[in-house]
């Protein structure tokens, strides 16, 4: 999947970067987490779970047919690029060390998600009662079509957040509406169906701020290739590899501490590295064409006007 971001990288001028980021990520979300999340609530109450994991192969064959029909072929790379290539996917861990803004981005970028792939395991057991520290407010289906709600919200946000952070600051967005959005997010998830004693309405209220929240990190893949403008593959590349470990850090701290600290402990050690995140963009200074300088600084405001007019 990450295949795409380093296409769009490679192709798209600086300045629109996040918009077309936007794109890819309501693509994302409409297939990981509208149907993924929607389809099961239909289908499980039907055949059950293992009858819908049979479903995937289907999903699967349709994609490989896409990939090979409507993706641009490229020509085989001869063995100096070959070598070249290599050397380039080797510095997208070497850059870690050689770029400390890129290695402060990798931190972010894994920081930014940690409960979009954390909330998937635990909330099903919070929300239902399955664990300590938590009631009966909602059936296993009442949470899939929230979370499938947060995914259509994502649908359109991404594209609305994109459009804004090139227009309006990158980092400026992710600080504020990202990590302070999410932070709220995360309570309102925790606390809300506690203290409304299960309503609906606390709960979709926190999907929905979850999905605007979480959108607001689209310009992600924009800031990697701004940080290292002469090494955009390997940039994009240690994109990639943060991007991996959110999918495992995410739920990995749930299940370590779950049983130490119980569900409401883990709610705050995610907020606690929201609040990481949030510090840490004030550190990491992207060029972004129209909104900085080279160095990362912003721009006077009448200059900003102009660059959006």
């Amino acid at each position: 999947m990450y295949s795409f971001v380093v296409l769009i990288a490679t192709s798209v001028p600086p300045a629109r970067l996040a918009s077309a980021m936007g794109w890819f990520w309501t693509a994302f979300s409409f297939g990981l987490g509208t149907l993924g999340a929607y389809l099961p609530s239909l289908t499980v109450p039907q055949i059950g779970e293992l009858g819908t994991l049979w479903l995937s192969p289907v999903f699967v064959a349709a994609g490989t047919i896409l990939c090979a029909i409507g993706v641009p072929s490229h020509t085989r790379p001869s063995a100096d690029e070959g070598e070249d290539n290599i050397r380039e996917l080797l510095r997208g861990v070497t850059i870690l060390v050689e770029n400390p803004q890129i290695a402060r981005a990798v931190v972010i970028r894994v920081l930014c998600n940690i409960t979009m792939y954390g909330f998937p395991m635990l909330m099903p057991l919070y929300l239902t009662g399955k664990i300590a520290d938590s009631r009966e407010w909602y059936t296993q289906e009442e949470w899939m079509r929230a979370w499938a709600l947060m995914s259509a919200i994502c649908l359109v946000a991404n594209v609305v957040w994109g459009r804004l952070g090139d227009k309006f600051g990158w980092m400026r967005q992710m600080r504020w509406f990202g990590f302070g959005g999410m932070i709220l997010a995360t309570l309102a998830f925790g606390y809300g169906p506690r203290l409304s004693e299960g309503s609906d309405l606390a709960l979709l209220g926190a999907a929905v701020l979850f999905g605007c929240s979480v959108t607001a990190f689209v310009p992600m893949g924009a800031i990697f290739p701004a940080l290292a403008p002469n090494h955009p593959g390997a940039a994009i590349s240690a994109h990639n590899l943060a991007s991996g470990l959110t999918t495992f850090i995410g739920p990995g701290i749930a299940t370590v501490l779950l049983p130490l600290i119980g569900p409401q402990g883990v709610l705050w050690t995610y907020c606690g590295l929201f609040l990481l995140g949030f510090a840490l963009t004030f550190i990491i200074r992207p060029y972004q064409p129209g909104i900085t300088d080279e160095t990362g600084r912003s721009l006077p405001r009448a200059e900003r006007a102009n660059a959006r007019a």
